[in-house]
């Protein structure tokens, strides 16, 4: 058996996907990275018996990915993590929501535009406040409260106009200011030099997105959501508390780990849901409604490792709890290659 591991931007190999070559390796099992700019690429996929690409939200990431894992998925047909079923809708709450929306699962109400006159006849009648999104993103920072009509206008013809970049929103009321103060933004620029120094691309994450708008519900009283993650017949979860003074948990860095405290009915919808669509793995954001019923915000099949691995253990669709912490790279791989009894070495 050998397994193709694609790397990440610049051909750089993040913990993140070192974790699958730990564990191949442990395992006895025969891996290699290979990049799509290699001469001999559709060569040594070939000799593959599986291909992982952990493409991120990053623009370049993006690209490499829709143009290659279809090509390796349906025409020379070999398995892939993540398939078809789990990342087609990656980074977009727009594919998100209409997926979600036509099965009837418990999304948090979006209204989504995409001529600029009907949103603004919408924002003319709209109950505030709301939350505005742009379609991609994580971390909260693109994400703001939006308390008015004039302030739903003006970012609907920003929308519609110039645009907005991604992970660069400006406006009051986003995380910029706070997530990329004065001293990151200085690496910010420096990085981007130096990258345009090297002749490398420095515009990977910052794209412009516009010709449409977002605008979701807002549901007060939520002091943090439930993170549910999904990986095949595992379910595991934890809270996410807010950032302080702020409605936003997404990117807080103020987890509770206690399984004590997960609402088990988020773990049961969460079980639901990727078992119907089939998704190898999938991280689900809860809040409560009004009236306490349970709703989801965002979808995602990338997520932070280790905030996983820091679980207790982890919930099965029969809502057994199964003790130990187990590194989703770990549990991933078990799913892809059909093998139960996969070994999880000891990682730092």
């Amino acid at each position: 058996m050998k397994v193709g591991i694609h790397p990440e931007r610049y051909r750089n190999i993040s913990s993140f996907i070192r974790k699958y070559e730990i564990i191949l390796k442990h395992n006895g099992i025969d891996c290699e990275y290979i990049h799509i700019s290699d001469p001999d690429f559709f060569s040594r996929i070939k000799e593959c018996d599986a291909f992982i690409y952990r493409w991120y939200h990053y623009d370049y990431d993006r690209q490499l990915a829709t143009t290659i894992l279809p090509l390796i998925r349906n025409h020379l047909r070999i398995k892939c993590f993540p398939d078809e079923a789990t990342d087609w809708h990656f980074d977009d709450k727009i594919k998100q929501y209409y997926l979600m929306n036509h099965y009837g699962f418990p999304m948090c109400r979006t209204w989504i535009f995409w001529e600029k006159n009907e949103a603004l006849q919408w924002a003319a009648k709209a109950n505030y406040p709301v939350v505005f999104k742009l379609k991609g993103g994580a971390g909260s920072q693109n994400v703001i409260l939006v308390g008015n009509r004039q302030k739903a206008t003006r970012l609907i013809r920003k929308m519609f106009g110039k645009g907005i970049k991604t992970f660069n929103m400006l406006d009051s009321g986003s995380t910029f200011s706070t997530d990329f103060g004065l001293q990151k933004n200085l690496k910010v620029f420096l990085w981007r030099l130096k990258k345009r120094l090297e002749g490398k691309p420095a515009e990977t994450v910052y794209h412009r997105q516009k010709n449409y708008a977002l605008f979701q519900e807002f549901l007060p009283g939520n002091n943090f959501d439930t993170r549910v993650t999904i990986i095949g017949n595992r379910a595991f979860a934890y809270r996410r508390l807010n950032r302080i003074n702020d409605f936003r948990s997404s990117g807080s860095g103020r987890l509770d780990h206690d399984p004590g405290a997960i609402d088990l009915r988020c773990v049961q919808t969460a079980h639901e849901i990727s078992k119907k669509m089939g998704f190898q793995s999938m991280a689900y954001d809860f809040l409560y409604d009004r009236d306490g019923s349970i709703k989801f915000s965002e979808i995602s099949y990338s997520f932070v490792d280790e905030y996983v691995y820091r679980c207790k253990g982890y919930w099965d669709r029969d809502l057994i709890w199964h003790e130990g912490h187990n590194w989703p790279q770990y549990c991933q791989l078990q799913d892809l290659l059909n093998l139960p009894d996969l070994k999880q070495p000891e990682i730092s």
